[in-house]
């Protein structure tokens, strides 16, 4: 698990909350104290309820699903696309298109649209176009990168979402309570809990505190990930090691059956299958002497 400690919480401002006059009363069983008319968080409840989070992430990513990083407001954008490219997770940071979840054939088919215009704008492909509609193509690529960018290898719905600012976020919330997609969300003392399955309290307009949250997520995925891979490496090892034994005996067992049957035949048979066609003829004709021989002795 990553290394989550109260000083970082405290050094990040994670504990500041809202003003006392723009609170949600919702958030009091997280809320310890007030001071100069602001909300100060109860970092052991956060301490607790981040670790809560890392596990149900880890839990996520074992089951081979994905994680959505969610968070377009300016002080969350930057640290959610840099944390989500680094753990290999999809994500949104400009801006929340309707029906990314409710509607994801649709949203699939404009991932598939802007993979189309890039592919034709790199190979040249765009200039076979009057300008105009090659302005529009342009400008319509454009538009696409910047909502769908963090979405282009998504082919399936995620296993959870990941959300910094749940007030602001809450069309992507409603989107995964309809479709009963996990969220796990940063909820500061001024956001309503409800519909938030994993709750962060803490700081969420803090670039510190947003940063350092992006980070505890990412980091829960890319050591989840390498434990899997380790695994993995184990498993394979194993059976490496399995399978030459395996084969040693199924060897011996053979040689022993062709032995045991080996035995079962006549001396005759046995000794000709070693002998080439000349000393067959060879012990045929000696045998056949012996016989007339033995015949003359007889009578």
């Amino acid at each position: 698990m990553p290394q989550i400690s109260m000083k970082a919480l405290l050094e990040a401002g994670v504990h500041f909350g809202h003003q006392t006059k723009r609170w949600n009363p919702k958030m009091k069983p997280y809320i310890y104290t007030a001071r100069n008319g602001i909300y100060i968080i109860d970092l052991q409840k956060t301490l607790k309820y981040t670790r809560d989070a890392v596990v149900f992430v880890k839990s996520v990513i074992r089951e081979g699903k994905k994680v959505f990083f969610v968070g377009t407001k300016k002080q969350a954008s930057e640290s959610i696309k840099e944390e989500a490219i680094r753990c290999g997770m999809p994500y949104v940071a400009s801006r929340w298109l309707g029906g990314t979840l409710t509607n994801f054939v649709t949203i699939k088919q404009r991932i598939e649209r802007l993979k189309y215009l890039e592919e034709q704008e790199a190979t040249g492909g765009l200039d076979k176009y009057p300008i105009k509609e090659k302005m529009n193509m342009q400008k319509e690529l454009k538009k696409l990168k910047e909502n769908l960018e963090g979405l282009k290898d998504v082919d399936e719905l995620p296993g959870a979402i990941f959300v910094i600012d749940v007030k602001h976020e809450e069309n992507a919330i409603k989107e995964a309570n309809r479709l009963g997609i996990p969220v796990i969300g940063v909820v500061d003392t001024n956001c309503d809990p409800d519909g938030v399955d994993v709750i962060i309290p803490g700081n969420d307009d803090a670039i510190r505190a947003v940063r350092l949250m992006c980070k505890i997520m990412a980091d829960s995925i890319i050591e989840e990930k390498v434990a899997m891979e380790r695994e993995k490496e184990v498993v394979i090892a194993q059976e490496a090691s399995v399978q030459p034994e395996t084969i040693k005996q199924e060897e011996t067992v053979g040689e022993k059956e062709k032995m045991e049957s080996l035995q079962d035949l006549d001396t005759s048979e046995y000794e000709e299958m070693f002998l080439d066609d000349v000393e067959i003829k060879e012990r045929k004709k000696l045998k056949t002497a012996k016989k007339t021989t033995d015949e003359k002795v007889e009578k």
